[in-house]
């Protein structure tokens, strides 16, 4: 279960609204080491429900994961009806909220995310049919920010006034600054997936390059975690970068309080609620002019943006950063400011809840068919990465 989501169930138990939740999860050694935890948390008022993804585990068998959610949305519904089937990312589990509202007769919303617009459908045929039909038959599509809903709309032919623009959110209670710290040395997060794509590998290679006297964390686990411990050995950055791992949700608002910049370097986003955590809690962002960070960071203004893969900028930002206390506090102002008037929760909330106001009762579009062609894809030998 992701934080957002969780975030979001909380949301609508505070407005009395009675909600279920069917997560999926990895419960082998290597899906847990990539994504950390396990089986979904509970959540006051929630109903919870967990399903292991035994087909992703399988060879990539999502098809199979994608009928067990779909069985398990109808078998709930008998038990007590919905009103909203509502999915978070495209594929798969907007294609299993699809098919089920093509059987309960309940309308869909669905919030594209992540890799539904950077990589889900450039794979194969199956993946590309999936997103289309979700882009093209779900009530209603929430989107992170313009420059995502544009990628989206380009590279899968998804009419632009399909989107309704909803920005990540952050719990502006929980992520507050800390007291300040001391000057010396300035101390450097990357915290979040630990994949190449998020550009954290950049990150450590920009690391030698970078002024003054600092201290970096990585935080988070991810598929390329191995390869960024040894990258850091590599550099013989051992006794300046700390590895982390896993960061419990209840444990993180502590961790960016202990650090001056944080560094997301990414190549792409759907919207970044590590950034958003970030401002609120009073750190200067350094970033990439990457899809979904343009959306929130302006360069200059509330964070630096650099682009992505240029390793020589990065260093020379980040030397920026650690060396001008005045530079990291003035960013950091800003971003502090901008985030507690537009991203918080309740901000957030209520447009969500807006949303699946003017939606019930409403019909579902079922002028769809219900199967896909079963091609090869790049994702079903490493599904960790889809």
């Amino acid at each position: 279960m992701s934080i957002y989501a969780q975030n979001l169930l909380e949301q609508l138990v505070a407005g009395g609204h009675e909600v279920t939740m069917i997560s999926q999860f990895r419960g082998d050694a290597f899906g847990a080491r990539v994504y950390g935890g396990g089986p979904p948390p509970e959540v006051p008022g929630v109903r919870v429900i967990g399903l292991e993804q035994r087909g992703e585990q399988d060879g990539g068998d999502f098809e199979r994961d994608i009928d067990e959610m779909v069985e398990t949305i109808v078998a709930e519904h008998g038990r007590q009806p919905f009103d909203i089937l509502h999915a978070q990312y495209g594929y798969p589990t907007g294609w299993a909220a699809l098919l089920a509202s093509r059987r309960i007769r309940v309308p869909t919303i669905v919030s594209i995310q992540g890799g539904d617009g950077h990589w889900v459908g450039s794979c194969c045929e199956t993946h590309a049919q999936a997103m289309v039909r979700v882009l093209d038959h779900a009530g209603a599509l929430l989107i992170g920010g313009r420059s995502f809903a544009g990628e989206v709309s380009e590279r899968l032919g998804t009419a632009p006034e399909r989107f309704t623009i909803v920005p990540g959110a952050v719990d502006t209670r929980r992520f507050t600054p800390g007291p300040s710290l001391a000057a010396e040395p300035i101390r450097i997060l990357y915290h979040g997936r630990v994949d190449r794509r998020k550009g954290v590998l950049d990150f450590l290679h920009a690391l030698p390059m970078v002024a003054g006297e600092w201290q970096a964390t990585v935080s988070g686990v991810g598929p390329d975690f191995e390869a960024a411990n040894a990258l850091a050995l590599h550099l013989g950055l051992g006794n300046r970068v700390a590895f982390t791992g896993y960061a419990d949700y209840a444990a993180v608002p502590a961790l960016y309080r202990r650090h001056h910049i944080f560094a997301s370097p990414t190549y792409a986003e759907g919207f970044s609620n590590t950034i958003l955590e970030a401002m609120a809690s009073g750190l200067t962002v350094l970033s990439c002019h990457s899809v979904g960070v343009v959306d929130c960071i302006r360069d200059g203004e509330n964070g630096l943006l650099v682009a992505h893969g240029d390793i020589t900028a990065q260093a020379e930002a980040l030397s920026a950063l650690v060396t001008h206390a005045g530079l990291r506090s003035q960013l950091a102002a800003a971003a502090l400011e901008e985030c507690r008037a537009t991203y918080s929760w309740e901000e957030v909330g209520r447009q969500i809840i807006g949303i699946y106001q003017a939606l019930a009762g409403s019909q579902p579009d079922l002028a769809f068919t219900p199967d896909l062609p079963r091609s090869p894809c790049r994702f079903r030998t490493e599904p960790h990465l889809l």
